[in-house]
């Protein structure tokens, strides 16, 4: 996957259209979701792509990338 900044930004502005955490933004999503989604397979298309890399983000203590983006 090739990851643009816009990506990233789109993580702390964009929020799930659908299920349980309908509306939240992506960022929220809690880890246990993600985990979820990575066992029962990610959405198709940008949102799938996009959960992904976001639960890499969060199951690598890596969230403060995030924080100043949140801002924009």
């Amino acid at each position: 996957m090739n990851l643009e900044k816009e990506d990233l930004i789109k993580l702390t502005q964009m929020r799930m259209p659908f299920g349980k955490y309908k509306d939240r933004v992506l960022c929220d999503l809690p880890v246990s979701y993600l985990e979820w989604f990575a066992r029962k397979g990610f959405p198709q298309g940008k949102l799938g792509s996009l959960l992904q890399v976001l639960h890499t983000i969060k199951t690598n203590g890596l969230e403060e990338i995030l924080t100043g983006l949140k801002r924009l």
